[in-house]
């Protein structure tokens, strides 16, 4: 039971999806048809999510009109869509028409640049693009004809071209079962270059190479994951770079990761975030949450899967500063979410009457992933390894609720002894962050402790000796450290900014981390350059811990006046947040 789709509510089914869409940027419209092959099961009506779309008529393949009512309005849900006289029927194809305001997509028309559009269809947004059962408890196989304007590629989740067409139509197939959140479309002036016979990079112009370079691992990466948890089932793994203006840092749409640009470091750093898009090619693509109740069956997993990739290709030094870095996150969360929302800290959630993102945090990603390691750390790696092997390969392309999971944990891993040892109950059903958390023992970050300390002592800059060969992981716990010390003074943060640079780094995750302690100082020097990242940035990581420093640091007033500028370059998905927090 999904109780955020109302495509429960009948016993028809729809299979495979034929999508005919033409993109139009004058009037941020697609506009088109959606066929379903269905199957009736005896029943003569079908329940599809929609959210804002004009429905213009529905008919069944032998061309007659189908009766159908939109239901009211819901302000999470949007409307069902009821569809009448399907009992034989063997499909539906309904013509309709997007809204220029539809949350999933975003529509791009910068000064001097070619237009770009994207959608971002988790967790409910599909509705919005495509008339649909929404839920990421049904998969379903799709092909699409895409019409854009001629100079521009079309890209989706489904086998890609490489090559522009001469008339802006493009046509798609994807032969795997996926769920509706996965379902995705770019539009953009973009290029592609290969990094393997099965990986590939798609950018515009003034990107691809430095995005070929920066992800040039990718085939390493999936050398990697295949050895841990078995053969990569989707073909091909290529990754589209969109605008700054994407909220998340990825999106694992399958055959195409969406990536922000925010993690091209020139330096190949910030290559975690590839890692844990590839991972869900098994976490969550291959095997899904079924309802997003079950969020941490996605993200919890794949989290663990990343460390693992990361540690094969880099080392255990390098994959336990992740950990020590999701260890924080994590603890930051769970103290943030006690006081007022303390059940969102149970792995096991309980959206009812909630939106789906609710449950988006770092509980999901990063408490599943200590319950998982913890699993590792009582079995025994071997063990572990051999039961998700098991567990991906028994599950492929299908569906997993929580209870699903623990019961074929309970069968096919975990004694009796080893299920009370764990806490397996207090870890998934109670709130907080258990006291038997495995500890993280990243040697590198004890250095970086050494030296933050050392300079908050004496004012000192640390010996360039001691830094020299830093890692980006190392510098954001440098900046973690010392803005947790309450001696912060701007004199300091003057000293530190002219040596190290942080202000005019090009590592957005630097800058993002630094943006905190430049707040708590006010550190006036550095607010130009905030705001031009905040304006040019949509990632949601970014925006909502540095628009809520401002807030907390009585300068709500600055942070509404920079949001004033960057409101209009964000996605729906930022925005909501955004205008949540500062209204």
């Amino acid at each position: 039971m999904d109780i955020h789709s109302h495509y429960q509510k009948s016993a028809a089914r729809a299979l495979h999806l034929n999508l005919h869409l033409k993109a139009n940027f004058e009037n941020h419209t697609l506009s088109g048809s959606a066929i379903w092959d269905i199957e009736s099961n005896g029943d003569d009506e079908i329940y599809l999510d929609i959210n804002g779309l004009e429905i213009h008529e529905i008919k069944d393949d032998r061309g007659n009109e189908l009766p159908f009512l939109v239901g009211e309005a819901d302000p999470i849900l949007g409307e069902a869509l009821v569809i009448s006289g399907i009992k034989n029927a063997k499909q539906i194809v309904i013509t309709y028409t997007t809204s220029p305001k539809a949350e999933a997509i975003q529509w791009m028309e910068p000064q001097g640049r070619s237009p770009f559009m994207f959608t971002q269809s988790q967790a409910i947004l599909a509705r919005t693009w495509i008339p649909c059962p929404d839920s990421p408890g049904w998969r379903f196989t799709y092909e699409a004809t895409i019409e854009v304007p001629a100079h521009l590629m079309a890209l989706m989740s489904a086998e890609n071209p490489q090559t522009k067409t001469d008339d802006g139509i493009y046509s798609f197939q994807m032969k795997q079962q996926i769920p509706s959140y996965l379902m995705a479309l770019a539009i953009g002036d973009v290029e592609f270059s290969a990094v393997s016979d099965r990986a590939g990079i798609y950018a515009e112009a003034d990107v691809i190479e430095a995005a070929t370079y920066e992800f040039a691992e990718v085939e390493e990466m999936i050398q990697a994951a295949e050895k841990l948890y078995g053969p990569y089932e989707w073909e091909r793994y290529d990754i589209l770079v969109l605008p700054a203006s994407f909220p998340f840092g990825g999106m694992e749409n399958p055959r195409l990761t969406f990536a922000t640009p925010t993690i091209i470091a020139g330096d190949r750093s910030l290559t975690a975030l590839v890692a844990h898009e590839l991972a869900h090619s098994w976490s969550g693509n291959l095997v899904t949450n079924a309802t997003w109740n079950d969020f941490w069956i996605n993200e919890g997993f794949t989290v663990y899967f990343e460390h693992r990739i990361m540690e094969a290709v880099y080392g255990r030094e390098y994959s336990e500063m992740l950990a020590a870095l999701s260890l924080r996150d994590v603890q930051e969360e769970v103290e943030d979410f006690m006081p007022s929302r303390p059940n969102d800290t149970k792995l096991k959630l309980d959206l009812e009457g909630r939106n789906p993102d609710d449950g988006v945090s770092r509980i999901a990603y990063d408490k599943g992933y200590f319950f998982l390691r913890l699993i590792e750390e009582t079995t025994g790696r071997a063990r572990f390894d051999t039961f998700l092997k098991g567990y991906f390969a028994a599950h492929r392309f299908g569906v997993m609720t929580t209870e699903m999971f623990l019961d074929y944990l309970k069968e096919n891993l975990l004694s009796a002894e080893e299920w009370a040892k764990i806490g397996v109950q207090e870890w998934v059903y109670e709130t907080g962050l258990p006291e038997n958390c495995p500890e993280v023992h990243a040697t590198r970050f004890e250095k970086v402790d050494e030296v933050v300390n050392a300079f908050i002592a004496s004012g000192a800059l640390p010996d360039s000796n001691l830094t020299a060969n830093w890692s980006t992981h190392e510098w954001l716990r440098f900046i973690y450290k010392y803005n947790d010390h309450s001696e912060k003074t701007t004199a300091q943060m003057k000293l530190l900014d002219e040596n190290y640079g942080f202000t005019q780094s090009g590592n957005s995750e630097i800058l993002a981390a630094w943006w905190q302690p430049v707040i708590a100082t006010q550190y006036r020097e550095a607010y130009p350059a905030m705001e031009k990242f905040l304006v040019d940035v949509g990632r949601r990581k970014f925006l909502t811990p540095t628009f809520r420093a401002l807030k907390e640091s009585d300068q709500l007033d600055v942070a509404r006046e920079i949001y004033i500028k960057a409101r209009p370059n964000y996605h729906a998905v930022s925005r909501q947040t955004m205008d949540e927090l500062l209204r």
